[in-house]
Protein backbone atom coordinates (compact mmCIF):
# COMPACT_ATOMS: atom_id res chain seq x y z
CA UNK A 1 0.00 0.00 0.00
CA UNK A 2 1.07 3.79 -0.41
CA UNK A 3 0.82 4.75 2.64
CA UNK A 4 2.46 1.46 4.70
CA UNK A 5 4.48 2.25 7.71
CA UNK A 6 8.10 0.59 6.83
CA UNK A 7 10.59 0.05 9.57
CA UNK A 8 13.69 2.53 9.11
CA UNK A 9 15.88 0.87 12.45
CA UNK A 10 15.01 -2.34 13.79
CA UNK A 11 15.12 -5.84 11.74
CA UNK A 12 12.99 -8.11 11.44
CA UNK A 13 13.75 -10.59 14.41
CA UNK A 14 11.87 -8.25 16.66
CA UNK A 15 8.58 -8.91 15.16
CA UNK A 16 9.27 -12.85 15.27
CA UNK A 17 9.38 -12.81 18.97
CA UNK A 18 6.42 -12.16 21.02
CA UNK A 19 6.28 -8.59 21.46
CA UNK A 20 3.40 -6.32 21.02
CA UNK A 21 2.89 -4.40 17.91
CA UNK A 22 1.63 -0.62 19.09
CA UNK A 23 1.12 1.55 16.71
CA UNK A 24 1.17 5.31 18.24
CA UNK A 25 -0.25 7.91 16.40
CA UNK A 26 -0.56 11.89 17.60
CA UNK A 27 -2.85 13.60 15.56
CA UNK A 28 -1.03 17.20 15.76
CA UNK A 29 2.34 15.98 15.16
CA UNK A 30 1.33 14.22 12.36
CA UNK A 31 -0.20 16.74 10.51
CA UNK A 32 -3.70 15.55 10.80
CA UNK A 33 -5.11 19.04 10.60
CA UNK A 34 -4.40 19.29 6.45
CA UNK A 35 -5.89 22.84 7.03
CA UNK A 36 -2.85 23.82 9.00
CA UNK A 37 -5.45 25.69 11.94
CA UNK A 38 -3.36 24.45 14.38
CA UNK A 39 -0.68 26.48 15.88
CA UNK A 40 3.13 25.64 16.08
CA UNK A 41 2.48 25.74 20.09
CA UNK A 42 -0.08 23.35 20.21
CA UNK A 43 1.82 20.60 17.22
CA UNK A 44 4.93 20.88 19.59
CA UNK A 45 2.50 19.60 22.70
CA UNK A 46 1.41 16.89 20.75
CA UNK A 47 5.26 16.14 19.77
CA UNK A 48 6.18 15.84 23.36
CA UNK A 49 3.17 13.79 24.72
CA UNK A 50 3.98 11.34 21.72
CA UNK A 51 7.72 11.19 22.33
CA UNK A 52 7.11 10.73 26.13
CA UNK A 53 4.78 7.99 25.59
CA UNK A 54 7.22 6.36 22.88
CA UNK A 55 10.19 6.42 25.43
CA UNK A 56 7.93 4.70 28.11
CA UNK A 57 6.65 2.14 25.48
CA UNK A 58 10.49 1.40 24.30
CA UNK A 59 11.67 1.07 27.24
CA UNK A 60 9.59 -1.99 28.83
CA UNK A 61 11.30 -4.42 26.16
CA UNK A 62 7.95 -5.89 25.71
CA UNK A 63 6.36 -3.72 22.77
CA UNK A 64 7.20 -3.42 18.82
CA UNK A 65 6.29 0.54 18.52
CA UNK A 66 5.78 1.78 15.22
CA UNK A 67 5.34 5.98 15.32
CA UNK A 68 3.85 8.25 13.04
CA UNK A 69 6.02 11.24 12.44
CA UNK A 70 5.38 14.58 10.84
CA UNK A 71 6.66 15.33 7.23
CA UNK A 72 9.05 17.99 9.04
CA UNK A 73 10.70 15.89 11.57
CA UNK A 74 14.24 14.28 10.72
CA UNK A 75 13.79 10.95 12.63
CA UNK A 76 17.31 10.25 12.76
CA UNK A 77 18.13 13.05 15.55
CA UNK A 78 15.00 12.13 17.54
CA UNK A 79 15.59 11.00 21.18
CA UNK A 80 13.76 7.90 20.70
CA UNK A 81 14.38 7.06 17.01
CA UNK A 82 17.00 3.88 17.49
CA UNK A 83 14.11 1.48 18.60
CA UNK A 84 11.14 2.60 16.98
CA UNK A 85 10.13 1.76 13.83
CA UNK A 86 8.48 5.29 12.32
CA UNK A 87 6.73 6.16 8.93
CA UNK A 88 5.38 9.05 7.76
CA UNK A 89 1.53 9.91 7.88
CA UNK A 90 0.24 10.44 4.00
CA UNK A 91 -0.18 13.31 2.06
CA UNK A 92 -3.18 12.49 0.50
CA UNK A 93 -4.84 9.78 2.69
CA UNK A 94 -7.43 10.84 5.23
CA UNK A 95 -6.22 9.76 8.99
CA UNK A 96 -8.84 7.84 9.70
CA UNK A 97 -8.10 5.84 6.71
CA UNK A 98 -4.88 5.78 7.19
CA UNK A 99 -5.36 4.44 10.42
CA UNK A 100 -8.11 1.72 9.51
CA UNK A 101 -5.13 0.16 7.16
CA UNK A 102 -2.24 0.41 9.64
CA UNK A 103 -4.49 -0.88 12.63
CA UNK A 104 -4.82 -4.48 10.77
CA UNK A 105 -1.26 -4.59 10.94
CA UNK A 106 -0.68 -4.38 14.71
CA UNK A 107 -1.94 -5.39 17.33
CA UNK A 108 -3.26 -2.27 18.64
CA UNK A 109 -3.27 1.11 18.35
CA UNK A 110 -2.64 4.53 20.34
CA UNK A 111 -4.40 7.61 19.47
CA UNK A 112 -3.55 10.83 21.08
CA UNK A 113 -5.96 13.54 19.35
CA UNK A 114 -8.11 16.64 20.30
CA UNK A 115 -11.95 15.86 20.90
CA UNK A 116 -12.19 19.22 18.47
CA UNK A 117 -14.06 18.79 15.84
CA UNK A 118 -15.02 15.14 16.80
CA UNK A 119 -11.53 14.29 15.15
CA UNK A 120 -10.98 11.49 18.02
CA UNK A 121 -13.94 10.02 18.03
CA UNK A 122 -13.73 9.75 14.15
CA UNK A 123 -10.33 8.12 14.67
CA UNK A 124 -12.04 5.97 17.43
CA UNK A 125 -14.39 4.76 14.69
CA UNK A 126 -11.49 3.98 12.17
CA UNK A 127 -9.93 1.30 14.32
CA UNK A 128 -11.69 -1.87 15.59
CA UNK A 129 -12.73 -1.91 19.48
CA UNK A 130 -10.42 -4.91 19.87
CA UNK A 131 -7.29 -3.00 18.56
CA UNK A 132 -8.30 0.76 19.85
CA UNK A 133 -6.10 1.68 23.66
CA UNK A 134 -7.86 4.12 25.39
CA UNK A 135 -11.82 5.00 26.18
CA UNK A 136 -14.43 3.81 24.14
CA UNK A 137 -16.90 5.52 21.90
CA UNK A 138 -19.86 6.46 23.96
CA UNK A 139 -17.97 7.84 26.63
CA UNK A 140 -15.56 9.81 24.07
CA UNK A 141 -18.73 10.91 22.75
CA UNK A 142 -19.93 12.32 26.02
CA UNK A 143 -16.15 13.64 27.03
CA UNK A 144 -15.90 15.21 23.73
CA UNK A 145 -19.04 17.94 24.54
CA UNK A 146 -18.29 20.19 27.76
CA UNK A 147 -22.36 20.62 27.90
CA UNK A 148 -22.86 16.54 27.85
CA UNK A 149 -19.46 16.20 30.19
CA UNK A 150 -21.36 18.41 32.59
CA UNK A 151 -24.94 17.41 32.47
CA UNK A 152 -23.60 13.58 33.05
CA UNK A 153 -21.40 14.23 35.73
CA UNK A 154 -23.89 16.30 37.27
CA UNK A 155 -26.69 13.80 36.80
CA UNK A 156 -24.19 11.76 39.69
CA UNK A 157 -23.93 14.19 42.12
CA UNK A 158 -20.65 15.76 41.02
CA UNK A 159 -19.79 19.52 41.35
CA UNK A 160 -19.87 21.46 37.46
CA UNK A 161 -20.60 24.85 36.23
CA UNK A 162 -24.01 26.04 35.44
CA UNK A 163 -24.57 26.38 31.52
CA UNK A 164 -26.56 28.67 29.38
CA UNK A 165 -29.76 27.76 28.35
CA UNK A 166 -33.33 29.23 27.60
CA UNK A 167 -34.71 27.70 30.36
CA UNK A 168 -32.88 29.26 32.71
CA UNK A 169 -30.72 31.96 31.93
CA UNK A 170 -27.19 32.32 34.02
CA UNK A 171 -27.63 35.97 35.16
CA UNK A 172 -30.70 34.75 37.06
CA UNK A 173 -29.84 31.38 37.96
CA UNK A 174 -26.13 31.95 39.60
CA UNK A 175 -24.03 34.13 41.28
CA UNK A 176 -20.94 34.47 39.04
CA UNK A 177 -18.42 37.12 39.18
CA UNK A 178 -17.69 36.63 35.16
CA UNK A 179 -19.12 34.34 32.40
CA UNK A 180 -16.84 32.17 29.90
CA UNK A 181 -17.66 31.49 26.44
CA UNK A 182 -15.82 28.85 24.38
CA UNK A 183 -15.36 25.94 21.94
CA UNK A 184 -17.94 23.19 23.14
CA UNK A 185 -15.75 20.81 21.71
CA UNK A 186 -12.63 22.89 22.14
CA UNK A 187 -9.32 21.77 23.60
CA UNK A 188 -6.89 23.93 26.14
CA UNK A 189 -8.05 27.21 26.26
CA UNK A 190 -8.04 27.73 22.43
CA UNK A 191 -10.84 30.52 21.51
CA UNK A 192 -12.04 30.93 25.19
CA UNK A 193 -12.94 34.42 26.62
CA UNK A 194 -13.93 35.31 29.92
CA UNK A 195 -16.70 38.34 29.98
CA UNK A 196 -17.44 40.33 33.55
CA UNK A 197 -20.69 41.49 32.08
CA UNK A 198 -23.28 39.05 31.70
CA UNK A 199 -24.97 40.74 28.90
CA UNK A 200 -21.71 40.99 26.81
CA UNK A 201 -21.04 37.21 27.34
CA UNK A 202 -24.77 36.56 26.26
CA UNK A 203 -24.33 38.25 22.91
CA UNK A 204 -21.20 36.57 22.35
CA UNK A 205 -22.59 33.46 22.85
CA UNK A 206 -25.27 33.75 20.66
CA UNK A 207 -23.88 35.35 18.08
CA UNK A 208 -20.87 32.77 17.95
CA UNK A 209 -23.69 30.25 17.84
CA UNK A 210 -25.56 31.36 14.89
CA UNK A 211 -22.69 31.89 12.84
CA UNK A 212 -22.57 27.80 13.28
CA UNK A 213 -19.86 27.57 15.96
CA UNK A 214 -20.53 24.77 18.86
CA UNK A 215 -19.92 26.84 21.61
CA UNK A 216 -20.99 27.06 25.22
CA UNK A 217 -21.33 29.74 27.67
CA UNK A 218 -21.47 28.73 31.26
CA UNK A 219 -19.94 30.69 34.96
CA UNK A 220 -16.71 30.98 35.38
CA UNK A 221 -15.07 29.35 38.76
CA UNK A 222 -12.77 31.68 40.89
CA UNK A 223 -10.30 29.26 42.44
CA UNK A 224 -6.98 27.15 41.76
CA UNK A 225 -6.93 26.05 38.83
CA UNK A 226 -6.00 22.17 38.76
CA UNK A 227 -5.96 18.85 37.07
CA UNK A 228 -5.93 15.26 38.15
CA UNK A 229 -4.04 12.25 36.26
CA UNK A 230 -5.85 9.18 36.15
CA UNK A 231 -5.28 5.55 34.80
CA UNK A 232 -8.57 4.13 34.37
CA UNK A 233 -10.43 0.98 33.75
CA UNK A 234 -13.76 -0.56 34.29
CA UNK A 235 -14.96 2.38 36.26
CA UNK A 236 -11.78 2.06 38.74
CA UNK A 237 -8.96 4.22 38.92
CA UNK A 238 -6.03 5.33 40.09
CA UNK A 239 -4.77 9.00 40.54
CA UNK A 240 -1.18 9.05 38.93
CA UNK A 241 -0.73 12.97 40.57
CA UNK A 242 -3.31 16.71 41.27
CA UNK A 243 -1.50 18.75 38.59
CA UNK A 244 -1.14 22.60 38.89
CA UNK A 245 -2.19 24.07 35.73
CA UNK A 246 -1.39 27.77 34.64
CA UNK A 247 -4.10 29.90 33.47
CA UNK A 248 -4.30 33.86 32.45
CA UNK A 249 -6.30 36.17 31.30
CA UNK A 250 -5.40 38.62 28.99
CA UNK A 251 -7.74 41.56 28.30
CA UNK A 252 -10.49 38.33 28.40
CA UNK A 253 -8.73 35.96 26.54
CA UNK A 254 -7.85 32.95 27.93
CA UNK A 255 -4.57 31.36 27.68
CA UNK A 256 -3.22 28.32 29.15
CA UNK A 257 0.68 28.76 29.90
CA UNK A 258 1.27 25.14 31.05
CA UNK A 259 1.37 22.48 34.18
CA UNK A 260 3.04 21.57 36.93
CA UNK A 261 2.99 17.77 37.11
CA UNK A 262 2.18 16.73 40.37
CA UNK A 263 2.11 19.76 42.60
CA UNK A 264 0.01 19.04 45.26
CA UNK A 265 1.64 16.31 47.25
CA UNK A 266 -0.92 13.12 48.48
CA UNK A 267 -0.18 14.65 52.42
CA UNK A 268 -1.75 18.20 51.47
CA UNK A 269 -5.41 18.51 52.21
CA UNK A 270 -7.12 18.47 49.09
CA UNK A 271 -5.11 15.37 48.14
CA UNK A 272 -8.17 12.84 49.79
CA UNK A 273 -10.86 15.07 48.34
CA UNK A 274 -9.42 14.89 44.64
CA UNK A 275 -9.04 11.07 45.16
CA UNK A 276 -12.36 11.04 46.25
CA UNK A 277 -13.46 12.80 43.24
CA UNK A 278 -11.77 11.22 40.71
CA UNK A 279 -13.30 7.35 41.83
CA UNK A 280 -17.40 8.84 41.82
CA UNK A 281 -16.08 10.49 37.59
CA UNK A 282 -14.58 6.74 37.10
CA UNK A 283 -17.89 5.17 38.46
CA UNK A 284 -19.73 8.02 36.53
CA UNK A 285 -18.39 7.18 33.40
CA UNK A 286 -16.47 3.52 33.27
CA UNK A 287 -15.54 3.21 29.78
CA UNK A 288 -12.81 5.69 30.88
CA UNK A 289 -9.68 3.93 29.67
CA UNK A 290 -5.98 4.31 29.92
CA UNK A 291 -4.41 8.23 30.61
CA UNK A 292 -7.46 10.15 31.40
CA UNK A 293 -7.05 13.87 32.58
CA UNK A 294 -9.74 15.73 34.72
CA UNK A 295 -9.70 19.82 34.76
CA UNK A 296 -11.19 21.38 37.72
CA UNK A 297 -11.19 24.82 39.76
CA UNK A 298 -11.02 24.51 43.80
CA UNK A 299 -13.25 27.20 44.56
CA UNK A 300 -12.72 28.89 48.10
CA UNK A 301 -16.43 27.67 49.64
CA UNK A 302 -17.74 24.82 47.24
CA UNK A 303 -14.58 22.60 46.75
CA UNK A 304 -13.51 20.79 43.84
CA UNK A 305 -15.92 21.87 40.26
CA UNK A 306 -14.73 19.77 37.27
CA UNK A 307 -14.65 21.72 34.10
CA UNK A 308 -13.65 18.92 31.78
CA UNK A 309 -12.88 15.37 31.09
CA UNK A 310 -9.99 14.94 28.67
CA UNK A 311 -10.17 11.19 27.45
CA UNK A 312 -6.74 11.07 26.58
CA UNK A 313 -2.65 11.71 27.52
CA UNK A 314 -2.72 15.52 28.44
CA UNK A 315 0.32 17.80 28.57
CA UNK A 316 0.82 16.22 32.45
CA UNK A 317 2.18 13.27 31.24
CA UNK A 318 5.72 13.59 30.10
CA UNK A 319 6.09 14.68 33.50
CA UNK A 320 4.39 12.23 35.30
CA UNK A 321 5.99 9.57 33.40
CA UNK A 322 9.44 10.20 34.79
CA UNK A 323 7.91 11.02 38.02
CA UNK A 324 6.24 7.33 38.19
CA UNK A 325 8.06 4.36 39.80
CA UNK A 326 6.47 2.37 36.87
CA UNK A 327 6.25 2.22 33.29
CA UNK A 328 3.03 4.63 33.10
CA UNK A 329 2.74 4.39 29.13
CA UNK A 330 3.58 -0.02 28.94
CA UNK A 331 0.64 -0.23 32.06
CA UNK A 332 -1.46 1.98 30.01
CA UNK A 333 -1.12 -0.97 27.07
CA UNK A 334 -1.32 -3.63 29.38
CA UNK A 335 -4.87 -2.84 30.40
CA UNK A 336 -5.63 -3.35 26.87
CA UNK A 337 -3.49 -6.27 25.72
CA UNK A 338 -1.76 -9.03 27.33
CA UNK A 339 2.05 -8.47 27.42
CA UNK A 340 3.25 -11.74 29.03
CA UNK A 341 3.19 -13.35 32.62
CA UNK A 342 7.04 -11.74 32.81
CA UNK A 343 5.54 -8.30 32.42
CA UNK A 344 5.31 -6.38 35.85
CA UNK A 345 3.05 -3.52 36.17
CA UNK A 346 1.07 -1.63 38.73
CA UNK A 347 -2.30 -0.35 39.70
CA UNK A 348 -3.86 0.30 42.56
CA UNK A 349 -7.47 1.09 41.60
CA UNK A 350 -10.38 2.78 43.72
Amino acid sequence: MEHECRGTKRDDLHREQAMKRILLYEHLSACGDADGGVSAELRMQGRAMRDAVARDLVRSGHIALTCVAGHDEALDVMEVSQETDWCRAPFAIPPTRFLAAEARRHDAVWVIAPETGGVLSALCEAVDSARWIGCDAATLHIASSKRRTSRHLAQAGIATPRAWSQSAPLEVACNASAWVVKPDDGAGAVDTRVYRDYRQAEYVFLRRAMSGESVTLEAWIDGDALSLSLLCSRGHMQLLGINRQHIRIDDGQLSYDGVTANAIPPSDDKAATCSALAARIARALPGLAGFVGIDLVWHPQRGPVVIEVNPRVTCAYPALSRMLDFNLGASVVAGHVDLGDDFEWRRHAA
